[in-house]
């Protein structure tokens, strides 16, 4: 695990836009943290850094926003289950070849491929965060 302090939402957004450089087609990210925490700014920084100009939003009501296929972020909070997110036609998701980027995922971490990565982050500050990423 590596750790990279953020002073700003502007520098959480960029290290989204560079961990984005990592990603390979496929990869499955699961992100933790409280709300507020500045998961979609690091989601609309990856989505930059994959060249997606759409405006991201986080996906609270509609469970998982489509960005041209090459990025789908989850939001699971309402979720109780894997069986769920099965039924929902999510997990196909996770095989279709863009990024995933998952909030909440806990509550469907047993229909989650293995090799995900995670990226957690923790308010520290005002504007500072201490993002935990491998």
């Amino acid at each position: 695990m590596s750790v990279f302090i953020s002073k700003s939402p502007e520098e959480t957004l960029k290290f989204g836009e560079n961990y984005s450089k990592n990603l390979k087609q496929g990869a499955v990210v699961v992100l933790q943290g409280d709300m507020g925490a500045g998961k979609t700014v690091f989601c609309k920084g990856v989505a930059k850094g994959l060249g997606i100009d759409d405006e991201v939003l986080s996906p609270t009501y509609a469970y998982m926003n489509d960005y041209s296929g090459k990025l789908y972020h989850f939001d699971c909070y309402r979720l109780t289950s894997g069986a769920q997110a099965e039924a929902l036609g999510l997990c196909d998701y996770f095989y279709a070849g863009g990024v995933c980027l998952i909030e909440w995922a806990e509550n469907v971490r047993d229909v989650l491929p293995q090799n995900f990565k995670t990226v957690k982050i923790e308010k520290t500050g005002e504007d500072e965060r201490k993002i935990i990423y491998d």
